[in-house]
């Protein structure tokens, strides 16, 4: 059991101490983290644009880094190059006293006295360092001075300003003098290579910074331009659907509008002429119940009486069809129908009519004519323009009806040798104001089977047409689909 357990317990402990570094390190990168973090907010605030917010944390990461690496380096140069005086070490300190000067003042949102600070200052002592007679290697710092002049200043003089100061201060410490009394190449060229490369990570490290923080600006800027795009056409889709919606909504208002005044002119009119009728009845029926009238007093007044109940009856025909029309406003069944059929039965059915009138009717379809249409409805328009051309045509007039076959439609007309009409009855009925009229035998009527037939026709591809002059007749005609070849 001891042989056992002893494996067990190293491999706990061996665990255990690996465990406690990691746990160490862990915490100290989330401690980094934030410290980063919180490092490049300073100075940050809500109305700042997102861009300047964005350059901004640059440019305290960038001051962060070489505040570190300025006073790190030169207290490792007290350490491993003792040959050099502490005060030359001091004097290599003063740049980044400058980049702690610029956090300072940035966490005090002193935006603008951080970019003049930095960019005169640090080029400043970083010359006083080499003018003190050190060269610690860091003359590529210009370069990245100049890099960030263009990046972070907006004004163009100041970006002039700094870049010619920065490269005249590169041009005279490198070049124009070429010895300095400390050289820290000469006395510790590992440290010197150090700053070096510490010089030349901060240039592409700023670039990198730069570069980066524009690519994820642009692919917000894109992605935003997109859900703009997304948002423009859905605002344009809405905006094109509400102004449907609202031409929907007028011409509705409208269309109620005409219907409620049709309503109005109907109920009024039949308010009136369905009275006549009924009264003509009821008088006839109190006559010969009260004063025991005669058969043939009876039958004297019963073709007055049966002519105001033809009235009656076609005016609630009509009343019924407008009223079916209203509620199916949609429906219509259009069939093949043969049109000399659909016009027989029609004259049939008025034939009688027209005879007690006196008015001769000629039917002149053809057979073998075929429309597309809704048969009832069509029977509906043919039964009220030949009611109408009984009614306005006098003793001996002549009705004849026909058909003209063209291309695409076939036309129906309806003509007769009646009283006609003058141009302003027409224009009320080609305009719906309608209106009632008598008849050469005083027949009455109401404009309600005109209006049927036209919203019928137009619901089945057709139109109606009305030619007339007074003392000339009428013609109604009207066109019907062919079927489909």
């Amino acid at each position: 059991m001891e042989i056992t357990a002893q494996p067990i317990a190293r491999e706990r402990q061996r665990k255990l101490s690996t465990a406690k570094p990691r746990k160490y390190f862990l915490a100290l990168k989330k401690q980094g983290r934030f410290l980063l973090h919180h490092v490049k907010s300073l100075g940050l605030t809500e109305t700042m644009e997102e861009y300047d917010q964005r350059k901004l944390g640059i440019f305290n990461k960038v001051n962060f880094f070489q505040l570190l690496t300025g006073i790190l380096i030169p207290l490792l140069g007290m350490i491993v190059s003792p040959a050099l005086p502490i005060s030359a070490w001091l004097i290599a300190c003063l740049p980044a006293l400058v980049s702690a000067l610029v956090l300072y003042l940035n966490s005090d949102y002193r935006h603008e006295a951080a970019l003049i600070a930095y960019f005169i200052l640090y080029p400043f002592f970083t010359c006083i360092v080499y003018l003190y007679g050190f060269n610690p290697g860091i003359g590529l710092t210009f370069i990245l001075f100049g890099i960030l002049a263009v990046f972070f200043l907006k004004d163009t003089g100041y970006i002039i300003f700094s870049l010619s100061f920065s490269m005249v201060s590169y041009f005279l410490l490198a070049v124009v003098i070429e010895h300095q009394p400390y050289e820290l190449q000469e006395l510790n060229n590992g440290l010197y290579m150090l700053n070096q490369g510490l010089s030349l990570i901060f240039i592409f490290y700023g670039l990198f910074l730069l570069k980066n923080e524009n690519t994820i600006y642009q692919t917000r800027i894109l992605n935003k331009n997109s859900i703009l795009e997304e948002k423009n056409i859905h605002i344009q889709k809405q905006s094109s659907k509400l102004e449907e919606s609202a031409d929907l909504l007028k011409q509705q208002a409208t269309q109620l509008a005409e219907l409620n005044t049709v309503k109005t002119k109907l109920f009024s009119i039949i308010s009136h002429d369905l009275k006549a009728p009924m009264y003509a009845m009821r008088n006839l029926f109190k006559e010969a119940h009260e004063k025991n009238m005669s058969a043939e007093e009876l039958k004297d007044n019963i073709p007055e009486v049966l002519k105001d109940m033809n009235y009656a009856v076609g005016l609630m025909e009509n009343l019924l069809q407008w009223a079916r029309a209203q509620m199916q406003a949609h429906t219509v069944n259009p069939e093949i129908v043969d049109i000399e059929k659909s016009i027989d039965e029609v004259y049939q059915s008025l034939h009688l009519q027209a005879k007690n009138k006196g008015v001769i009717m000629l039917n002149d379809a053809p057979p073998h004519v075929h429309g597309y249409i809704d048969k009832d409805m069509m029977s509906l328009v043919l039964r009220n323009l030949l009611s109408n051309a009984i009614k306005f045509t006098p003793e001996k007039g002549t009705i004849s009806i026909g058909v003209h076959e063209h291309t695409s439609f076939i036309e129906i007309y309806v003509k007769d040798s009646g009283m006609g009409m003058d141009h302003e009855a027409l224009a009320k009925i080609r305009n719906n104001d309608y209106f009632s009229t008598k008849g050469t035998a005083s027949e009455s009527g109401t404009g309600l089977g005109l209006m049927l037939c036209k919203e019928f026709l137009v619901r089945n591809g057709g139109q109606l047409y009305i030619e007339s002059a007074p003392g000339e007749g009428s013609t109604f005609s009207f066109s019907v689909p062919k079927p489909a070849a």
